[in-house]
């Protein structure tokens, strides 16, 4: 997709972070570490700073980013022959999070997982991470008190699961019960920016926030990688 980007005479800049966004008569200058760039229309999927971006550019998004990190394990290769398919659960309605399961990836290999527990750091990847500033944002945020207070034993199951193997072992072992733990071992993890309304609740649909000439992108929940075309031709579609 970089590659098709290039192609067409765009640029994509990394290690960018921005800094400013100035709203002129026609156009928008988006000031980052890395220069400035003028443009007519502005659409921001930022991801875990997608609702930062927006107030920068004088937007007042309802919903605040909380960060939850999915900890993932892969099974050893001895034991990748349990798993042929995906395999999933069947979803709670409750949560816009999937739960456990196992994937095959496409360069081999099965990851099982993920947990789902709360990061004290936008871009936490690790168990330690911790943002004073990220976790001012959330504790400060009476809609993640709402969440907390609703879903608290969810909560600390999850946390549990993040420090022991074998709370996680028994969750898989719902979807595969041969499953042993010395048939997995720790993988990488990723951070959600989940979306959380002022209520509490967590949202679990796609949630795009229009303004002049500026687009949004403030909550993209799966299958959003595997939608990103459809979701960016959706977009375009409306700037044209």
């Amino acid at each position: 997709m970089g590659d098709d980007i290039r192609e067409r005479d765009s640029e994509i800049r990394v290690n960018a972070r921005v800094t400013h966004v100035i709203r002129r008569s026609d156009s928008f200058v988006v000031e980052s570490r890395d220069g400035e760039v003028e443009a007519r229309v502005l659409i921001n999927c930022g991801g875990l700073q997608c609702d930062r971006i927006a107030r920068m550019c004088g937007m007042q998004p309802a919903v605040r980013i909380v960060p939850f990190r999915g900890e993932y394990y892969k099974l050893a290769p001895s034991s990748e022959y349990l798993v042929r398919n995906l395999i999933y659960p069947v979803p709670d309605p409750r949560f816009p999070f999937l739960g456990v399961h196992f994937t095959r990836m496409i360069h081999g290999g099965i990851e099982a997982g993920p947990n789902a527990v709360l990061a004290l750091k936008r871009e936490g990847y690790g168990r330690f991470s911790i943002s004073p500033r990220d976790t001012l944002s959330t504790l400060s945020y009476p809609g993640f008190w709402r969440m907390a207070a609703k879903h608290w034993r969810m909560s600390l199951g999850e946390i549990h699961r993040s420090f022991s193997t074998q709370a996680i072992v028994r969750a898989l072992q719902k979807l595969m019960p041969r499953l042993t733990i010395d048939d997995v071992q720790r993988h990488g993890s990723g951070v959600r920016a989940q979306a959380v309304a002022p209520d509490g609740s967590l949202l679990d649909d796609f949630h795009i926030l229009e303004g002049e000439r500026m687009f949004h992108v403030l909550n993209a929940p799966s299958p959003a990688a595997t939608a990103s075309l459809s979701i960016g031709k959706a977009i375009a579609a409306k700037i044209s």
